[in-house]
This record gives structure tokens, C-alpha cells and sequence, in this order.
């Protein structure tokens, strides 16, 4: 009589997932990657000369004036500390208000979530235009034109619902039986989140935070509204600038287009490192 064999689990779903990962991968590069290698083509062109009539991926000859005359021109140093500091306030402080907020409504019962859900979704199909003169009014009355407040205020609600109902159906995941040991534990609600809750949705917070960081870095509408000094311009401000030069200069607005791309492409890479990390943690 043969001995029964004890089998693992199955490879099979492993497998699919790595396929799946790797056809996106895919999917992602021939999609963006064209369009960047023409973006560092164009960047790389020498300015004052006619615009070619075909793409070029290498241009003849190659010059980095452009990203010299980008620097100059339009004040991209400034314009860049200045996202930079709007990002680094901005998006720690909407992922902390989110996740503080997405912890509560999973702790609530389930039919005031369900109220509590239904008007942030109705809040989502408000569209943001229609916001933008209430707005300007209250920062107009408070004095806060022409700063950099306008733009960090909105991280204070968490910037968008919709990053607070993602962070609601991440911590509903977490099993109940966790929260419950937590108060036998006598651990209190803050203590839970930031000590159990918060580190089993590392993959959330990890994808909100390269998500605020790429639209907090692109925002254009707000600095337009709420912004009027120079010095105190973003680089989506700074660019608006130097889009406007003659069709003979265009490398120059290229090369301040990579010198914006390169930080959200920075962190989308980390980001995405991160992801593959915690699933070959999971997997193993």
C-alpha cells in the first residue's frame, strides 16, 4: 500500500500573480516609456533651431543647454523648493488625517459607516470647480492668499474622501478578533491604530502616499488661484512660463518638464519596490 504524500499548497496561484505583475509591468513600460524617451530626446535638442518634423530619440547634436536656459529662465530652483515644501507638509499630514479618519469609521457600527460612507461618496461627486470660489473665499477673508497655505490646507481634511473610504475598507479587512485582543490588551484607540492597525495596510499607505505626492507635485489649478508672487511658484506655475517661449526654444520648456517628472517618477519607483518587497514577504 503506497504511502499518502502530504502536498503543499498549490504553486498555481503564485504563479498567476507573478504573470499578472509582470504583464503589467509590461503594460506600464510600453505605455510610458515612448513618451519619456521623447520627452529626454526633445529635452536634449539644441534650442534657437527649427523644430524637427519627425521625432528624434537621439538628437543631432546633443545639448543640455535647454535644461541651463530652464534653470534661468523660469526659476525652477525656487519653483522646486517651494513643491517640495508644500509636499513634504501636504502629503504626511493627508495620509495621518486619513488613516486616523478611515480607523474610526471601521470602528463605528455598521449603520452609521453605512451613513457616514453614503455622504462621502456623495461628497466624491461634488466636482472641484465647484468648490474653487467658496474656497477662495474663506482663505481671501482669512488673508491667506498669495501663501502657500491654500495649498496645504486641504491635507488637513485628508485631501480627498475617497482616501479615507480606502483606508476604511483596508482596516475592515483587519479580522475583528484582533481589535478585540487590543482592548483585552487595554490598549487605547490611538494606541491600536498606530501599533496594530496601521502596520498591517503598509501596501495602502504606501500607495496613497506616491498617489498624494504626484498630485500634490502636478497641482496646477490651486497655485494659479492662490498664488501671485513669483518667488512663491511651483514648478506646474514655472512651466505654465516657460511654455509660453517661441517654438524655437520648446527644449527649454522639455527640459523643465523632465526636471519636474523625475521626483514623481523617484517616487513611484520606490513605491512599487516597496509593493514587491511586502508581496515576496506575504508569499513567503
Amino acid at each position: 500500500m503506497a504511502r499518502g504524500r502530504t502536498r503543499g499548497p498549490s504553486p498555481l496561484p503564485e504563479r498567476a500573480a507573478r504573470l499578472w505583475r509582470t504583464l503589467g509591468a509590461a503594460f506600464v513600460v510600453l505605455v510610458f516609456v515612448p513618451p519619456l524617451l521623447l520627452l529626454v530626446a526633445g529635452s536634449l535638442t539644441e534650442p534657437g533651431l527649427p523644430p524637427s518634423p519627425t521625432p528624434q530619440l537621439v538628437p543631432d547634436p546633443l545639448s543640455t543647454t535647454g535644461y541651463q536656459r530652464a534653470l534661468d529662465l523660469g526659476g525652477l530652483l525656487r519653483a522646486a523648493f517651494n513643491s517640495v515644501l508644500v509636499a513634504v507638509l501636504a502629503v504626511p499630514l493627508s495620509v495621518l488625517v486619513a488613516s486616523l479618519a478611515g480607523f474610526a469609521l471601521a470602528r463605528l457600527t455598521r449603520r452609521t459607516a453605512a451613513v457616514v460612507v453614503a455622504a462621502s461618496l456623495v461628497a466624491l461627486m461634488v466636482p472641484a470647480t465647484a468648490l474653487l470660489v467658496p474656497r477662495f473665499a474663506i482663505f481671501r477673508f482669512l488673508g491667506l492668499t498669495d501663501t502657500l497655505v491654500p495649498l496645504i490646507a486641504p491635507a488637513l481634511l485628508g485631501s480627498s474622501p475617497l482616501y479615507v473610504l480606502v483606508y476604511y475598507l483596508a482596516f475592515r479587512a483587519v479580522p475583528t478578533d484582533l481589535y478585540d485582543a487590543c482592548q483585552l490588551a487595554d490598549l487605547s484607540p490611538l494606541r491600536t491604530w498606530w501599533r496594530v492597525a496601521l502596520p498591517l495596510v503598509r501596501p495602502v499607505t504606501g500607495a496613497l502616499t506616491a498617489l498624494t505626492f504626484v498630485l500634490t507635485w502636478s497641482n496646477f489649478l490651486d497655485p494659479l488661484i492662490y498664488v501671485y508672487d513669483r518667488d512663491l511658484f511651483t514648478l506646474p506655475l514655472a512651466l505654465r512660463s516657460l511654455s509660453l517661449l517661441d517654438p524655437t526654444n520648446f527644449p527649454v520648456f522639455l527640459a523643465g518638464a523632465v526636471i519636474a517628472t523625475v521626483p514623481a517618477l523617484v517616487v513611484f519607483a520606490l513605491a512599487q519596490r516597496r509593493f514587491l518587497r511586502y508581496d515576496d514577504r506575504s508569499e513567503g
